[in-house]
C-alpha cells in the first residue's frame, strides 16, 4: 500500500527525509555562553523518537552579539561543536535527518528571555546576569523605543561577518548536521536588510530591493560554498512584513529566485517580526495562514517550500502537500505539545494492522502487545486513528 502523501520520503541533494514533517527550529533560551547541554538534547531528541522526518535546531548564532538572548545557542568557536555533535548523532540514530539554523539577531539581539518579558532588557535582567552588549544592523533604527540604538554596519564589517558565516557553517558541518537552514526572517539581521523599512543604507547593500538583498544573498553564496555540496541549504523568510511600506510577496518571490541561483534547495515560508516578536506577523492569523506564501513562492520562483504556522491537524498538514502547496511540512509548537505529532498523525492517515511498525522498538513492542487486550474493553478504541 502506497504512504500517504505525508509520509513519502523526500530526497533534497544527497539527503532523503522519512517523510515530510520538519520540526521547526525552537528558541529554548537555555543555553549557556552558547553551549547545548542535556535539555537540548532531550527537547530535539523527542522529536526524532516522535517520528518527524528532520528535525532543527534552534537558531544558532554566528557571533557573540548575534544572539537573541543570553541563552541562546551558538557556533561562534570551535568549543562549541562537540556538545552539538552529540545531538546531531542521536537524530540521526533515531531516524531524523539532523538540521541546524544559522541566525544573526541583529537589532534584535540583546534582549529578554521571553519568560521575563520577551522585550528590551531592564534592570530586572541586569540583576539576573544579563548585562545588554553592543548590536549591529544595518542602519541604525532601533526595533522600537526603549530598545538598544544598533551601529550602522560598515563594508569591512560586512565582510567579517561573512567569514563568521562561512565558519559557522564549518562548524556546522563538522557536527555532523545534514541540513542547514539561513535565517532571513522575523526581523534578524538578514532580513532587516531585506526590509525598506530597516535599511535606510545609501551604499550598494541599501536602496532598491537589488540592494537590500545584495548582503543575505552574499550570505547564502558564502554559506553554499563552504556547506558540503550534497547537503541541502533551506533558506527561511519573512514573506511579508505585514507593516505599510514594508516587503510584500513580490519581494520575497524575487528574493527565492534569486537565493535558488545561488544553491539554495528549499525556502521556508513564515511571515512578519520586523517589529515586535519573532512571530508578530501583523497579517490575519488561522490555520496554515502562511501556506499561500509557501504556495505562491513554490510557483513562481519554482523551488521547493517549506509551510509553517498553524498547522496543527494530520489532515489539513496532508492536504497541503498531496495538493502540491508546500514539500514539507513544518511543525512548532504543536509539537511542544505533543511530541509524537508524526507518529500520531502516521496513525490518523494509514490504514493496516501493524500500527506500531515505525515506532521505536522499545516503545512499539510494548504497544503492540498491549492493544489486543485493548481491544476488549467496552468503548476502546486506538487514539488518533480513524473511526
Amino acid at each position: 500500500m502506497s504512504p500517504p502523501p505525508l509520509f513519502r520520503p523526500i530526497t533534497l541533494r544527497g539527503i532523503t527525509a522519512k517523510n515530510r514533517i520538519l520540526i521547526s527550529p525552537m528558541c529554548q533560551y537555555s543555553a549557556i555562553d552558547g553551549l547545548v547541554n542535556d535539555w537540548h538534547l532531550v527537547h530535539l531528541g523527542k522529536f526524532a523518537q516522535g517520528g518527524a522526518g528532520i528535525v532543527m535546531v534552534e537558531a544558532t548564532a554566528v557571533t557573540a552579539n548575534g544572539r537573541i538572548t543570553h541563552g541562546d545557542v551558538g557556533l561562534w568557536h570551535d568549543g562549541q561543536v562537540r556538545p552539538l555533535e552529540r545531538i546531531a548523532a542521536f537524530l540521526r540514530d533515531n531516524g531524523a535527518v539532523p538540521a541546524i539554523q544559522l541566525a544573526h539577531a541583529g537589532r534584535k539581539a540583546s534582549m529578554q528571555r521571553p519568560w521575563y518579558g520577551n522585550a528590551a532588557l531592564t534592570e530586572d535582567d541586569f540583576t539576573r546576569g544579563d548585562r545588554p552588549w553592543g548590536i549591529v544592523a544595518p542602519s541604525p533604527i532601533p526595533m522600537d523605543e526603549g530598545w538598544l540604538m544598533p551601529q550602522e554596519l560598515t563594508a569591512d564589517d560586512l565582510d567579517s561577518l561573512l567569514d563568521h558565516w562561512k565558519a559557522a557553517t564549518l562548524r556546522a558541518a563538522d557536527a555532523g548536521f545534514e541540513m542547514l537552514e539561513v535565517h532571513c526572517a522575523h526581523g534578524y539581521l538578514l532580513h532587516s536588510f531585506l526590509s525598506p523599512l530597516s535599511n535606510r543604507r545609501g551604499d550598494g547593500y541599501g536602496g532598491d530591493r537589488a540592494g537590500r538583498m545584495r548582503f543575505p544573498l552574499e550570505v547564502i553564496e558564502t554559506v553554499r560554498a563552504a556547506w558540503p555540496e550534497t547537503l541541502p541549504l533551506a533558506v527561511r523568510v519573512s514573506s511579508v512584513d505585514g507593516v505599510e511600506g514594508g516587503l510584500e510577496l513580490a519581494d520575497t518571490v524575487a528574493f527565492a529566485r534569486e537565493a535558488k541561483a545561488r544553491g539554495a534547495d528549499i525556502i521556508d515560508c513564515s511571515s512578519g517580526g520586523l517589529l515586535g516578536s519573532a512571530t508578530a506577523a501583523r497579517i490575519p492569523r488561522g490555520y496554515g495562514f502562511q501556506v499561500p506564501f509557501a504556495e505562491t513562492i513554490r510557483t513562481e520562483a519554482e523551488i521547493p517550500t517549506i509551510a509553517v504556522g498553524l498547522i496543527l491537524h494530520p489532515d489539513q498538514a496532508e492536504k497541503i502537500v498531496e495538493q502540491g502547496q508546500a514539500d514539507l511540512i513544518a511543525i512548532g509548537r504543536e509539537a511542544l505539545f505533543d511530541p509524537n505529532w508524526a507518529l500520531h498523525a502516521q496513525l490518523e492517515l494509514t490504514e493496516g494492522d501493524e500500527v506500531f511498525a515505525d515506532w521505536p522498538k522499545q516503545y512499539g513492542w510494548w504497544l503492540e502487545r498491549r492493544e489486543p487486550g485493548l481491544r476488549k474493553l467496552e468503548g476502546w478504541k486506538l487514539p488518533f486513528r480513524r473511526a
